[in-house]
């Protein structure tokens, strides 16, 4: 996919060995949290019982920790095995066969340009954090598209399962809900002593072991050659994954391609971009259609009013995101450029090259993380208008809020941050008549001085401000009596009482 070959593995290995391996594992993780995410949605749409064989992440008796403890080896060594070549399994299905494929049928798609080698400091690791930690949240999180993938899944286990037979087995039988009728279950009618003995070996056994009806099971209808009709049902299920793995690889990065080559022209772009493009042109399609497929009964006249409306939420939307998405990260990351980077990679005789474009990558990250710890914070003005900003949403948004509540504080104080320093180093310093070589230090080293005084600063006054709260803790502890003061004289009182007895004699 990359076109990387094993020498290029090797020797990527040599040069970082723990970035490699922390790059590995970091996408192994996100590939294992999607795929449990995945289980989850499955739960929901089909059958309580038919993913009996996979742990259910959601169930309140369900104990990791205590289960490494109590269980024995060899069933935590079987579990391992069977993780290996389930997650293998799907790999080889999902990401082997599709790229052969690729290859097979559009020999110049691939591979990806990826620029394992560059000159741009933590290039790869920030634009890899950003596709992970804000490229496919947002897109994933959206509530549009979870329904979406939840609706197709309905709609494909529905299809597979009229043509093989198999919908109650994947969806139950929901209008079998009572069962007056004798003639409903009869194989049960004998098995009153284990509920769910005719219902599956995996059933039968939770009866057994919980003496009762297995938690999470539902009674299906077993048709005529059911062992061939999952063999069936699995083998279509590999070959939509096929399907599904080849239109992800292929559709997204083929938009993403072909909306930079009017920007970047026949320049080679990171495909990073382009399938993040491409992601987001695929979902602003499928939203713009549903949106409008939703409309159309309700006249041109209402589809014009709409269109209106939602042209003037579009532009006022890509104001607030160009400033907030784009302005404030870009200022971010060159000031984090400026007081941590810089002064630690680059040395004193030699000049410092700043990339936008990377600057802007770490900038979103930082901007994402001061957002989370400032929502998590105590009260204040930020958080206050964050939650207000995220109340009203994208329909409801309030451009000149935003603008004077939120964008333009926090711009005047990256601003003043960026601008502050280097006047004083480029117009103060020459005037003070110092040599270049201290001129150059003073430039290079005065944000890191700066920031490490503000920090300082802040520590003391968050010390002075907790030893008032102590102070007056100890005080009103030692002599408030419910909300009065008692035996209790400040300094300057006790002084006039002095003062007063002492003036007649």
């Amino acid at each position: 996919m990359f076109d990387a070959t094993l020498k290029d593995r090797k020797q990527s290995f040599d040069s970082a060995p723990g970035t490699t391996m922390f790059l590995h594992w970091l996408v192994g993780m996100v590939y294992v949290f999607y795929f449990a995410s995945f289980i989850l949605l499955l739960r929901e749409v089909l059958r309580p019982g038919v993913l009996w064989f996979l742990r259910n992440l959601n169930d309140p008796d369900f104990n990791p920790v205590q289960e490494m403890i109590h269980l024995p080896i060899y069933r935590h060594l079987r579990r391992f095995i069977l993780s290996v070549v389930v997650f293998g399994s799907i790999v080889l299905l999902m990401l082997w066969l599709p790229i052969r494929i690729i290859k097979l049928l559009f020999p110049n798609f691939l591979p990806y340009n990826v620029m394992l080698y560059s000159d741009a400091p933590v290039s790869e690791l920030s634009l890899e954090l950003l596709l992970l930690q804000v490229v496919l949240p947002a897109l994933l999180e959206q509530g549009h598209t979870r329904q979406w993938l939840k609706r197709l899944v309905h709609a494909w286990t529905f299809t597979t399962g009229y043509m093989l037979d198999l919908h109650s087995y994947l969806l139950g039988d929901h209008e079998d809900d009572d069962d007056d009728n004798p003639n409903n279950n009869p194989p049960d009618r004998h098995n009153n002593r284990f509920p769910g003995l005719g219902e599956g070996l995996h059933a039968a056994h939770q009866a057994i072991l919980q003496q009762g009806g297995p938690i999470g099971f539902q009674a299906y209808h077993r048709p005529v050659d059911f062992s061939l009709k999952i063999v069936l049902l699995v083998i279509f299920m590999c070959v939509t994954l096929l399907l599904a793995s080849l239109l992800c690889l292929i559709l997204p990065v083929f938009a993403g391609r072909w909306l930079m080559s009017f920007w970047m022209g026949s320049a080679m772009v990171h495909e990073l971009y382009t399938a993040a493009s491409g992601l987001y042109i695929c979902w602003l399609s499928i939203r713009a259609a549903t949106v409008v497929l939703s409309w159309m009964p309700q006249g041109r006249t209402i589809i014009l009013t709409k269109v209106h409306e939602w042209s003037l939420m579009i532009l006022k939307t890509l104001v607030v995101a160009v400033l907030l998405a784009g302005v404030i990260p870009l200022l971010l990351g060159l000031l984090f450029e400026l007081v941590i980077v810089a002064p630690l990679r680059v040395q004193l005789d030699q000049t410092p090259l700043f990339y936008p474009w990377q600057d802007w990558a770490l900038g979103v990250l930082h901007a994402k993380i001061i957002a989370a710890i400032t929502l998590m914070g105590p009260q204040w003005w930020l958080k206050t208008v964050i939650e207000q900003v995220y109340a009203n949403g994208i329909r409801n948004i309030d451009l000149h809020f935003i603008l004077r509540g939120l964008a333009a504080p926090v711009i005047c104080v990256l601003l003043l941050s960026l601008s502050v320093p280097y006047t004083i180093s480029i117009g103060i310093t020459p005037l003070l008549g110092v040599t270049p070589e201290m001129q150059t230090l003073v430039e290079r080293r005065i944000y890191p001085l700066l920031m490490m005084v503000v920090i300082l600063l802040a520590v003391l006054f968050f010390q002075i401000r907790q030893f008032k709260r102590l102070y007056e803790h100890i005080k009103n502890d030692k002599y408030l009596v419910g909300q009065r003061l008692v035996n209790y004289e400040r300094k300057n009182g006790r002084r006039m009482s002095t003062s007063s007895h002492s003036s007649p004699s």
